[in-house]
């Protein structure tokens, strides 16, 4: 098809037509407004199909070895408007997409198909394309443990405008942290703008397992340490009790959590105590950084005010009042 029928390729770039292309035209303008095949080399063929697939050259009527030039101005006018309704069409069909493949989608995604009340999804890639889909059909609320400190700023990146008409939608989301997320600014920066939308979060510093629920309808949980392999649950039993049992009484022991850069004194203390444990444990910063979620500047930053509550000027000594003072409260007990 030519260029008037449907949407031109650009092949990637910005303009429409190549800078050969281009000369080529004006090569058949200066030439009468004509241009012979014959005189065509091999390098501008590329150039010469470009002109011809938009429609810029047509062949003459008398002789098809002769190409015309197309006056650009009336082709840009017509091509436009026919773009323009292709484009409306297209606009069309994908808002009409989602609502038209619902009733297959419902069926494709019933527990007889695919896999019975609980289904085992391998892969990270293929379990977040399950999530995506889980979601997408009209989620009303999604309820979250995310534990092991910030989320990549990526991901925050690449689900915040997702999650924010989510919450536009009218739908609930409730979330739970680890402490540590609130000295991640990219975390602190996505709680706050989903939480003016209507999102909650908390955090709570004490384990728990990763659990996502949608709609309470499908539970996931992860099956493998490494998350590769998560089991989606159906189980209508199952998935009370996980909400009930496990998400709110979570939910009811958090702390809120809204963005903001100040740290409750909860939160700080639990979190030197966990750094506390870790140091005499022989744990090195890195690892405990790593473990905590934090930086190693913002974990310097703690062991520093601790030296000055502790009164002690180096990091041995902090160490020797830390261990005494743990072997004391040993004693008493």
């Amino acid at each position: 098809m030519s260029g008037r029928e449907q949407l031109g390729s650009t092949s990637g770039r910005p303009d429409i037509l190549s800078s050969d292309a281009r000369s080529l035209y004006l090569a058949a303008i200066r030439d009468k407004g004509q241009l012979n095949r014959e005189k065509v080399g091999p390098s501008e063929n590329e150039a010469l199909a470009e002109l011809l697939n938009i429609g810029l050259l047509v062949p003459d009527s008398d002789d098809p070895d002769v190409l015309i030039a197309v006056d650009p101005k009336q082709l840009g006018t017509a091509l436009s408007n026919t773009w323009q309704r292709q484009a409306l069409d297209l606009l069309a069909h994908a808002v009409a997409l989602p609502a038209d493949l619902h009733e297959l989608a419902e069926a494709f995604h019933t527990p007889e198909q695919v896999g019975g009340k609980i289904e085992y999804v391998r892969g990270k890639v293929l379990i977040n394309q399950r999530l995506a889909q889980t979601a997408a059909a009209g989620m009303e609320e999604a309820l979250a443990l995310q534990p092991g400190g910030p989320r990549p700023p990526e991901t925050l990146a690449g689900t915040i405008d997702r999650d924010l008409e989510t919450l536009r939608r009218g739908a609930t989301m409730r979330t739970i942290y680890h402490p540590s997320t609130r000295y991640h600014q990219p975390t602190r920066d996505y709680v706050a703008t989903l939480a003016k939308a209507g999102g909650q979060f908390r955090t709570l510093d004490e384990p728990y397992t990763r659990l996502i629920v949608i709609d309470r309808k499908v539970a996931v949980i992860p099956v493998a340490d490494d998350l590769s392999l998560a089991a989606f649950i159906r189980d209508q039993a199952v998935i009370d009790y996980l909400v009930e049992e496990v998400f709110e009484r979570n939910w009811n022991r958090a702390l809120a959590f809204e963005g903001d850069r100040t740290v409750p004194q909860e939160v700080v203390s639990g979190l030197r105590q966990t750094i506390i444990d870790l140091m005499l444990a022989g744990t090195n910063h890195r690892v405990i950084a790593r473990r905590l979620g934090i930086s190693e500047r913002t974990l310097a930053r703690h062991i520093a005010e601790m030296r000055e509550d502790y009164n002690v000027d180096s990091l041995f000594q902090l160490g020797y009042v830390l261990a005494r003072a743990s072997h004391e409260d040993l004693g008493e007990r």
